[in-house]
């Protein structure tokens, strides 16, 4: 069935329309006049309209021209009523319909052109349908590529400054045995020389030698803590950004989410408003899984990040009595679930924005039922490296006053 709209200001061809179209089952409304007509379109939003061109009450083709030109109309299929005579006329003055019939009308001939207005409707809507998936895959494309290039630059930047800082951190090594010696040379000297000249005393109670000698080692070892972060953190960066150009590849996840949480550990600590978010880590004896392992990590960086965002969210929402006693915790549980697959659940307690996602996730993403992808756009783009690229399972649940905890499962080995 099917929205009309008929103007036509002769009586008997409206009286023809309205019985025969009615009697299909369609919906119509006919009027007599164009003004009446426009208002009546904006308030219908038909499927089609019929406008007779032949009345002189009747400016057809101003009609058409500003039903076109609403955007809320623009679908509507609009269907001329018009002479074999006056279609010449018509043709050469370029009127924007997209149908025409001729007068008198043939019951056959009126059907058949309301049955093309639905199919042209159906064509639109599709084609309405390929285009948001069309501009959905570009933006998909855009946002991989540019992962890619910053996956490349990272990787690039690490690469670049880990040669210098393997090169200070493997030299502190011989600086720390080179300083162990000469301090306890040092020692020798002092027991040897049992009365030193006024000028080594003097040196000795200006740099205060005892202090120095206890000190030095220490700020050595605290050089190699220091540079072996660094590299830690290099090396980290280094596995986050892989290259996926060759393709799938065994990943260690466990490895995956502690790289990921050695990138985020300078979100952790404690803040103005809030206290430090304590990761509580339950790691299960997971086997290697194939996958795209950049991707992979891309995934986890952006829930951790986004559960983050949301407890920073919750202490600033809270008063601040409450918010001192707010205990931030994110918790990161991995398991095997079949000989198939594994599951990562990634859960925070914020009690602040937390609610029933039942109906707020089903469009577009997550929900208290196995979700659909979620709504920031970085749990998007999480949604569809583990549904589209990997196969596997994305689902949110979030309750009132708990938190909200996203469970992720991944096949051991891609088909």
């Amino acid at each position: 069935m099917a929205k009309i709209l008929a103007i036509i200001a002769d009586t008997v061809t409206f009286q023809v329309v309205k019985e025969l179209l009615s009697q299909e089952g369609h919906q119509v409304r006919v009027v007599s006049d164009d003004k009446e007509g426009l208002d009546l379109a904006k308030e219908l939003s038909p499927d089609a309209i019929i406008c007779d061109g032949t009345s002189p009450q009747i400016n057809f083709l101003e009609v058409c021209r500003l039903v076109k030109a609403e955007r809320e109309l623009a679908a509507a299929y609009f269907i001329l009523l018009t002479t074999p005579e006056q279609f010449d006329e018509v043709q050469a003055l370029d009127a924007p319909f997209d149908d025409f019939l001729f007068k008198p009308i043939v019951k056959q001939e009126l059907l058949a052109r309301v049955r093309a207005s639905k199919r042209s409707r159906e064509l639109r809507a599709r084609l309405e349908l390929t285009q948001q998936e069309l501009d959905l895959s570009r933006d998909r494309m855009l946002q991989n590529e540019k992962m890619s290039s910053l996956g490349e630059l990272v990787s690039g930047i690490a690469h670049e400054i880990n040669n210098p800082i393997t090169f200070i951190y493997s030299n502190l090594t011989h600086v720390q045995s080179y300083a162990t010696d000469l301090i306890e040379l040092l020692r020798l000297y002092q027991k040897e020389l049992v009365n030193p000249g006024a000028e080594i005393l003097q040196k000795q109670q200006d740099m205060d030698v005892e202090f120095v000698l206890d000190d030095l080692l220490k700020i050595v070892s605290s050089m190699r803590t220091g540079s072996d972060r660094i590299r830690q953190i290099i090396l980290s960066l280094q596995d986050f950004s892989r290259s996926d150009r060759s393709g799938w590849q065994l990943f260690d996840v466990s490895d995956g989410l502690e790289n990921t949480l050695l990138l985020l550990q300078h979100r952790l600590p404690a803040r103005e408003g809030r206290r430090d978010i304590k990761v509580i880590k339950q790691f299960g004896n997971l086997p290697q899984i194939e996958c795209y392992a950049g991707l992979l990590n891309q995934a986890f960086l952006n829930i951790i990040n986004h559960a983050i965002d949301a407890l920073e969210e919750s202490a600033q929402e809270l008063e601040e009595l409450e918010s001192i006693k707010f205990k931030p915790v994110i918790l990161i549980t991995t398991q095997v679930v079949d000989a198939q697959r594994i599951s990562i659940e990634i859960a925070d307690n914020d009690i602040a924005h937390s609610k029933d996602t039942t109906a707020e996730i089903s469009d577009p993403f997550l929900g208290s039922q196995p979700a659909e992808p979620p709504i920031s756009s970085g749990l998007a783009l999480s949604y569809r490296i583990i549904v589209e690229q990997h196969k596997g399972e994305f689902k949110c649940f979030s309750e009132p006053g708990k938190g909200t905890k996203i469970q992720i499962e991944i096949p051991l080995r891609h088909s």
